[in-house]
C-alpha cells in the first residue's frame, strides 16, 4: 500500500461504455479460500485467483505463518501449509485485511491454538467478532484476550450446535474451517447464505470434508479427522460484475460481462430492470443497455439474497441520474453511508437520516477533487466520474485495488476514459 498511497485515479467523463467485460475470480472467495489452506499439509491449488492488495496481504499472511503462498501461473495460486511453525497472526499484516481473521478457525482447528489481532480493513461500521469468538467457545475453546490479541486453545474440538446471532459471512466462514477438524457433527443455525460459503464449502469438500446445506441457514458438518489437498476454481466476483453492470447502465452504454454466474445478482438485476435498463442473461453472461432515462427506485440492503450491500455505493451514483426521489436503506453496516459527502462533492443531492439515503434526481455531477474512503466508495466514485462533467480526481485510490483486478484496463478497453496519475 505504502507505494501506492499517494497514486489517483483520474476520470474524464461523457463517454457511453461498449464492449465486453471478463469479471475476475471473487475476492471475498479467494480469501477464505487460502486461508482453508492451513487445514492440509498438502498443496493447494486455486485458480481464477484475482491479484489484488487484499490477496497480496492474505499470501503474506500464510508466509509469516511458515507456509509458502506463491503464484504458479496467471490467476493460479499454490498454498502449501506443511512447515506452518507459528499459530500467532501477524498484526501489521491482520489489521490491513478483516480477512486476516479468517485463519483463526483453521489453525484452531488443526493445531488447537491460535491467537489473532482484530482485524482491519474498511471503516463501514461495526462488525463485532462475538459470532465468530461465541462459535469457537462453543466447539469447546477457551478465549482470552492478551494485550491485543485474542487467544484461543483447545485440547480438542467437539462438534455442536451452534446458533448465530446474526448471520456472519466471515463468522460462518471462520465456524466452518474451524469444524471440519472438529470431532463429531457440528451445526450451525442463522449461517449466512452468500455465494462465498457455498464456494468455500465445495472447497473443503473437494479437501476431504463433509460440509452440507451451504447457500441455506442451516449448515452441517461432520468432522473429519484429516484433509488432503485439492484443486478448486474460485467463483467469478459478483460485486465487480455488479460494479460493471451498474457502470453500463449509469452510461446509457452496452456492456456484455463474460465469467458471470448472473443468479448471484438477481437482486442487482431486478433493480436495474426497474429503473428501466435491459439486462440479458446467459449461463455465464449478463449484458446491460441503458434506455436513455433511468427512473427512481427504492432498496434495501440485505443479507444475501437481498440487495448486496458491498453494492449500495455504485447504486447510489447510478440513481443521482434517474428522474425523481430515490431511497436507499442501508440495513448491514451502519457506517456504510459514508461516501454520500464525495458525491455531493460533485453535485449530487442526497440527504441522510440515519442509515437512510434519500437521492434526487438527474443531478448534473461535475468533476472535482474527491476522496476514496473505503473499497466501495472508491468504485461509487470512478462511476461518478464516468458521467461527470470534466475531470474528476480521486484520490486514495488504493482501497480500489484492494480489491478490484485491474480496474482501470477493464474501463479503458470498453471506452472509459480513465488512468492513474503519472501515467
Amino acid at each position: 500500500m505504502s507505494g501506492t498511497a499517494q497514486r489517483e485515479m483520474i476520470i474524464r467523463g461523457g463517454a457511453a461504455l461498449h464492449g465486453t467485460v471478463r469479471i475476475s475470480g471473487g475476492k471475498n472467495a479467494a480469501l477464505p479460500a487460502i486461508a482453508a489452506a492451513l487445514l492440509t499439509t498438502e498443496d493447494v491449488i486455486l485458480h481464477n485467483v484475482p491479484r489484488i492488495e487484499d490477496v497480496n496481504v492474505m499470501m503474506d499472511v500464510i508466509r509469516a505463518l511458515g507456509g509458502i503462498a506463491e503464484w504458479a501461473g496467471p490467476g493460479t495460486l499454490r498454498v502449501n501449509a506443511a512447515d506452518v511453525n507459528s499459530v500467532v497472526a501477524p498484526s501489521d499484516l491482520v489489521v490491513r485485511n478483516r480477512a486476516s481473521f479468517l485463519v483463526m478457525g483453521p489453525l484452531l482447528g488443526r493445531f488447537h491454538e491460535a491467537a489473532c489481532c482484530p482485524p482491519g480493513g474498511d471503516v463501514i461500521g461495526q462488525r463485532p467478532l462475538d459470532v465468530h469468538l461465541a462459535g469457537f467457545r462453543a466447539l469447546g475453546a477457551t478465549l482470552a484476550r492478551m494485550d491485543e490479541k485474542y487467544h484461543a486453545t483447545a485440547d480438542r474440538l467437539i462438534g455442536s450446535q451452534i446458533f448465530l446471532d446474526y448471520p456472519s459471512n466471515m463468522g460462518t466462514e471462520n465456524l466452518l474451517l474451524a469444524a471440519v477438524l472438529a470431532e463429531g457433527f457440528t451445526v450451525i443455525r442463522n449461517a449466512a447464505a452468500e455465494p462465498e460459503i457455498t464456494c468455500l464449502a465445495a472447497l473443503l469438500n473437494a479437501m476431504g470434508a463433509k460440509v452440507t446445506g451451504a447457500g441455506s441457514h442451516t449448515v452441517t458438518i461432520r468432522g473429519s479427522q484429516a484433509l488432503h489437498g485439492a484443486e478448486f476454481t474460485i467463483m467469478p466476483d459478483r460485486i465487480e460484475a455488479g460494479t460493471f453492470a451498474v457502470a453500463a447502465a449509469l452510461t446509457d452504454g452496452d456492456v456484455l460481462l463474460e465469467n458471470v454466474a448472473p443468479d448471484h445478482l438477481d437482486a442487482l438485476i431486478w433493480k436495474l430492470g426497474e429503473a428501466g435498463a435491459c439486462v440479458e442473461t446467459g449461463p455465464e453472461t449478463i449484458r446491460v443497455r441503458g434506455n436513455g432515462k433511468l427512473g427512481p427506485l427504492s432498496v434495501q440492503a440485505l443479507p444475501y439474497p437481498g440487495y448486496a450491500t458491498d453494492l449500495q455505493a455504485p447504486l447510489a451514483t447510478l440513481l443521482t441520474q434517474a428522474t425523481g426521489h430515490s431511497v436507499l436503506y442501508e440495513r448491514v453496516y451502519d457506517n456504510r453511508l459514508l461516501y454520500v459527502s464525495e458525491l455531493r462533492k460533485m453535485g449530487a443531492e442526497i440527504v441522510v437520516a440515519g442509515q437512510t439515503a434519500i437521492i434526487s434526481g438527474p443531478t448534473a455531477l461535475v468533476g472535482t477533487h474527491v476522496r476514496s474512503l473505503d473499497l466501495r466508495c472508491a468504485a461509487a466514485l470512478v462511476l461518478a466520474g464516468l458521467v461527470a462533467s470534466g475531470t474528476t480526481v480521486v484520490a486514495e485510490i488504493w482501497h480500489l485495488e484492494r480489491g478490484y483486478e485491474r480496474f482501470a484496463e477493464k474501463l479503458q478497453a470498453i471506452g472509459g476514459d480513465v488512468h492513474y496519475s503519472g501515467g
